[in-house]
């Protein structure tokens, strides 16, 4: 008989909890894992006695148990896996029903599926989920994008499980057509990375540029999860530096110095690449992890160049209220990059992205969430069309008002030779973004001069060309962007 409100494919940890989620909201769920033993774990463990679970071993009754039209949740691994458990489920959907991709899969993928799909009369939605295991389980940031009528029907499920902001509202909302749902939660994955980062380098600052102890640190991140920084990073930041041991050892102290990623980071890295965005402060942070990665050749390094980091001589109170202005200001131009490629992503993909609900979708349940986004749907809200966060009025008096500090945090870790390329990326791309002239006249007159690529010439319309040595030929404007 069917009469589950919502199918689970995937029983691992994100896709049991997900499922816990929905059935602690009322909604009955059935559950289907391709190795029937984690089937059997779950509902020996933590689904035991949920009436609103239930398991099933065949997928053909497991697609039968749902009522229509079908809504299909999967959390199983991004990649081939995704491409076979739609194979198998096509034949048992009807025209209309629904398949969810809920893993980490790359946005391309997921326009491909969404046109296959469709070609079978299958509505496909890329869901981008944040949150980890116990924000799967209590209320996850959902950001799906796909088919706008599957969205209908998902909907009154979606933004009930979903995590909600202190006013109530539900952190899920439709994003966008085809791919999008992938496309933000890439997005989203990247400015983690900056957020990560921006934070590592502060830590790196207070410890090793003032000195200051585990003890101390979490006190001053604490304070300042308790103002403008306020987020979940910061928050956790302060517990891991005040935990320590059975033998009274702060872990965060045992734990080595090299950082592993997934490779959405280097998703949106590449696609800012492709898309021409500059999205400097994410990719520096995607190499801050690669460079770390290389320990082995940093230690000799360390020995080769006699290493020291200097300590900071000059006032302690005032460099750490310039780190956190520092850290502020630079979250904001990470999120502005960002949003930059949003931006291009309506251009190229005709996409019509919902700005504002997407800072509102990252206000709660993800690993990003911070106080901060309010002001970012805010700024979308006055203009839904505005170009770059560093344009709104909130965020130029912030700039104003902190860039000064960020130029002495720079100063300092040059000073005591302490790594923030993250810092002093942001610095460089406001810099760089509100120069009305850059010296890029130079680069187009040696393209010129080299290869023929010709150039533009301020007050003149087409393109020129020098024969700089004498011995060129003609050459047609064609070459201007190769």
């Amino acid at each position: 008989m069917a009469n589950s409100n919502i199918g689970m494919v995937g029983l691992a940890v994100m896709g049991s909890n997900l499922a816990r989620n929905m059935a602690s909201h009322g909604f009955k769920v059935s559950c289907w894992n391709y190795t029937p033993d984690l089937t059997d774990k779950f509902f020996n463990g933590a689904a035991k006695g949920n009436d609103n679970l239930v398991p099933f071993y065949d997928l053909k009754e497991f697609v039968d148990s749902l009522e229509k039209p079908r809504r299909i949740f999967m959390l199983i691994m991004a990649g081939s896996p995704v491409d076979s458990m739609i194979e198998q489920l096509l034949p048992l959907l009807d025209e209309g029903d629904i398949i969810v991709d809920g893993g980490n899969s790359h946005y391309p993928d997921t326009i491909r599926r969404y046109e296959y799909c469709k070609e079978h009369g299958i509505n496909f939605v890329g869901c981008g989920v944040s949150g980890g295991e116990e924000g799967a389980l209590h209320g996850p940031s959902l950001m799906p994008g796909g088919s706008k009528k599957a969205w209908e029907a998902l909907k009154p499920i979606l933004q009930t499980i979903c995590a909600h902001t202190d006013n109530g509202e539900p952190c899920c909302d439709y994003v966008g057509d085809s791919g999008a749902g992938h496309f933000v939660k890439m997005v989203h994955n990247g400015i983690e990375y900056g957020d990560m980062e921006l934070i590592c380098e502060t830590y790196n600052l207070l410890k090793n540029g003032l000195g200051l102890s585990n003890d101390e640190m979490r006190d001053i991140f604490k304070e300042w999860n308790e103002g403008e920084l306020n987020s979940f990073l910061i928050e956790i930041t302060s517990n891991i530096l005040g935990y320590k041991d059975e033998n009274g050892e702060y872990v965060v102290d045992t734990i080595l110095d090299k950082a592993g990623q997934k490779g959405t980071g280097k998703w949106t890295g590449i696609e800012a690449l492709d898309e021409g965005v500059p999205l400097t402060l994410i990719v520096d942070a995607v190499f801050g992890r690669c460079l770390s990665s290389m320990k082995d050749e940093r230690v000799k390094a360390a020995k080769e160049y006699n290493k020291k980091v200097v300590k900071y001589e000059g006032d302690k109170a005032e460099l750490i209220e310039n780190i956190r202005r520092a850290l502020y200001v630079s979250k904001i131009i990470s999120y502005a990059q960002g949003y930059q490629l949003f931006h291009k992503a309506t251009e190229t993909f005709g996409w019509e992205l919902n700005n504002g609900g997407i800072a509102l979708m990252w206000r709660g349940g993800c690993i990003i969430r911070s106080k901060f986004l309010g002001k970012i749907k805010e700024a979308f809200d006055k203009n839904p069309n505005l170009e770059n966060l560093l344009l709104d009025d909130y965020f130029k008096n912030i700039m104003i008002e902190y860039v000064p500090a960020l130029r002495e945090v720079v100063k300092a870790a040059v000073d005591t030779g302490i790594a923030a390329s993250s810092f002093f990326s942001a610095l460089s791309y406001f810099d760089g973004f509100t120069s009305e002239k850059l010296p890029a006249n130079m680069i187009q007159a040696q393209r010129d001069y080299f290869g023929a690529h010709t150039y533009e010439v301020i007050g003149k319309e087409g393109h020129f060309h020098t024969n700089w040595t004498g011995e060129g030929g003609d050459i047609s404007s064609t070459a201007y962007n190769r």
